[in-house]
């Protein structure tokens, strides 16, 4: 790989790192580059992962005192997301060359499009829980029952939303997708959390932001065994520069992201990915 290429990797590692900390879906500045300086679909996503990962270290230690506030409530998500972030990376290691092909470009389509539309699809799906929870709690004979969904033991403790089981499976889903893709799997995650939790984004951004860790390190490692044991082929020189710039981005953004706008993130992503799509098509 070309030093100029490896600069490049570098300084798009440190801003998708920082984008990463904030919002989610940095891979989509970093994988499209990965796939314009030639590497196959699937050799990208396996560099890109195995760099990544080291973004959502430094992103989790930005966060380390509002993950420690809600840690007795993670294990169950943890677990969650190591499992289906194996399962997809297993499936991308069984999907033949010739439909990554076509399987990675419309995945970034599709998670372009999470970016872009991330806001109005939390605030539907949030409308819609909010009705369901008004038509159960119209319903008669639901009192026991609704306490025994709020209460957990005898000593009436508040259950976490976190422990939902609505959650988890949905979090189980979404990294089955991160494991696979990893782009934009911070986006679906804020959207599942905000929908179930009914917290702000920057309220569950630490959740999402450790739940990254767990998918990135997950699909990581079996990325490395298969290299060694498959043959399966990593770029690791450009997974070297992606992970050095992506730490820097991960611990300063998960600052930054308490401070800058938005907007400005997601108008990088979109800038960037859409060059890649048009850069592929045409």
């Amino acid at each position: 790989m070309e030093p100029l290429s490896l600069l490049i990797l570098l300084v798009m590692g440190m801003v998708a790192g920082a984008i990463n900390a904030a919002v989610g879906s940095g891979s989509l500045l970093t994988l499209p580059v990965l796939m314009a300086v030639g590497v196959p679909p699937g050799v990208a996503v396996r560099t890109n992962t195995v760099g990544m990962f080291f973004s959502t270290v430094g992103s989790v230690l930005g966060y380390r005192r509002e993950i420690e506030a809600e840690r007795q409530h993670l294990t169950p998500l943890m677990l969650v997301a190591t499992l289906g972030a194996t399962a997809g990376a297993l499936l991308l290691l069984a999907s033949p060359a010739s439909a990554l092909d076509v399987v990675v470009p419309v995945l970034i389509v599709v998670a372009l499009l999470l970016v872009v539309l991330q806001k109005p699809l939390t605030k539907a799906l949030r409308a819609h829980a909010d009705r369901r929870a008004a038509k159960r709690a119209a319903a008669p004979d639901t009192d026991a029952a609704d306490a025994a969904d709020v209460t957990d033991g005898p000593a009436g403790e508040e259950r976490s939303p976190l422990r939902s089981p609505g959650l988890l499976t949905s979090l189980g889903a979404a990294s089955v997708y991160g494991g696979y893709f990893t782009a934009a799997q911070g986006v679906l995650y804020l959207g599942i959390l905000g929908v179930f939790t009914g917290r702000p984004m920057g309220s569950v951004n630490s959740v999402k932001n450790l739940m990254s860790l767990g998918v990135n390190l997950a699909a990581a490692v079996i990325y490395v065994i298969a290299f060694f044991v498959l043959g399966s082929e990593i770029v690791w020189l450009g997974s070297a520069a992606i992970a050095v710039g992506s730490l820097l981005g991960g611990f300063f953004g998960a600052h930054l992201a308490k401070r800058l706008p938005e907007w400005v993130l997601r108008g990088v992503i979109a800038v960037v990915a859409l060059s890649a799509l048009l850069r592929e098509v045409l």
